[in-house]
């Protein structure tokens, strides 16, 4: 019989085999609850993504114990008074058809469970990197298509995973929120291509080619969950922009970038890659005010940051745990730590659409 270590070696090397002809994935689901003192009554906040919301720090035995979706659970666990079981179901490296069809779909059981409140999801981050990916690698005549297809491909999936949750989560469900995409990698893109445009015979600026793409995609993710009874949380905006007015003209920079309820997909698109563009900053060093700024991203320039610890998630399965809550309530709704890692950030700004009572 197969040892549990053996397992583990034999899932190592099915990965670095994928890893040969297409971008390797990694299941990482956690079950952790915030055990609130006083209280025996339990809800539950499903997450279904992929290394965003995994928590992904690199390993594929471990993962961050908070991540967005259990610091969202632990706001929850303050406004409820209850005790909050956050059920992450992802795949690290999945694109947008495999979260839809391996998690979402395949694991629709967690969403229908008679303890679940809320229900969030991320995709189509690894839709973009892999067309990132492939384009950097570009000689000879620039082709867009990739990129195309990657946007194509999260509208199509986006659409579909926001009806089958409406379809099958459980009835008393009080909220539905999808995460958009932060840009990783920003400075690091703004240089020029190894290809050549069509029309101009020129290299083409990455970053200038990618953020049109990227906007793209979270314009409708947010503009779908307008129109499906969903939330977006607006991460783009959380991250890139300073939570200060940078330039003057009277907005706090992560506010203006944010989507506008109802906006058309032309107004959203002209104001992130050009009339707001001047205000998009990488988010390694995101700035809460003009002298102080911290880290959203880890050190492979993807990932978000973190703080808390870590359970195991991956190749040896995933932990199912409680611990008490690190903070039992929240001054206007944020703690102490909220804007200081790149999770705290994510996770607080899904928490800004929980309801006052489940």
């Amino acid at each position: 019989m197969m040892t549990r270590f053996q397992a583990a070696l034999l899932a190592v090397a099915t990965l670095v085999l994928a890893n040969g002809a297409s971008a390797s994935t990694l299941n990482q689901n956690v079950s952790w609850t915030i055990d609130r003192a006083g209280t025996t009554t339990k809800y539950r906040v499903v997450a279904y993504g992929d290394s965003i919301y995994a928590g992904y720090n690199g390993s594929t035995t471990n993962a961050a114990k908070y991540s967005a979706p259990t610091v969202d659970a632990e706001y929850l666990s303050a406004l409820w008074n209850a005790d909050i079981e956050s059920v992450r179901r992802t795949k690290s490296g999945a694109v947008a058809s495999d979260i839809y069809n391996n998690k979402i779909v395949a694991e629709r059981s967690y969403m229908q469970a008679t303890s679940t409140r809320a229900v969030t999801f991320e995709m189509c981050g690894n839709d973009g990197l892999q067309a990132r990916t492939a384009f950097k690698k570009q000689t000879g005549t620039c082709d867009y298509s990739g990129m195309d297809a990657g946007v194509n491909s999260c509208k199509t999936y986006v659409a579909m995973a926001m009806d089958y949750i409406n379809a099958n989560a459980y009835s008393g469900v009080k909220v539905k929120v999808i995460s958009n995409l932060h840009y990783p990698g920003y400075d690091a893109d703004n240089v020029q291509s190894t290809c050549k445009d069509a029309t101009t015979g020129t290299t083409v600026n990455l970053r200038d080619k990618f953020l049109p793409k990227l906007a793209t995609m979270n314009y409708w993710m947010c503009e779908y969950a307008r129109q499906k009874g969903f939330k977006c949380a607006d991460n783009f905006a959380q991250y890139m922009g300073a939570d200060y007015d940078a330039n003057g003209d009277g907005q706090v920079d992560s506010e203006a970038l944010r989507y506008v309820a109802g906006e058309s997909e032309a107004s959203y698109l002209a104001r992130i890659t050009g009339t707001l563009k001047s205000t998009i900053r990488d988010s390694n060093a995101h700035f809460v005010s003009a002298s102080t700024s911290y880290d959203y991203i880890q050190s492979d320039d993807t990932h978000p940051t973190y703080t808390g610890g870590t359970v195991s998630a991956g190749l040896l399965g995933g932990t199912t745990g409680s611990g008490a809550p690190r903070y039992t309530s929240f001054t206007s709704g944020k703690s102490p730590i909220w804007n200081q890692y790149g999770h705290e950030r994510m996770g607080w700004s899904v928490s800004t659409f929980n309801p006052t009572a489940p």
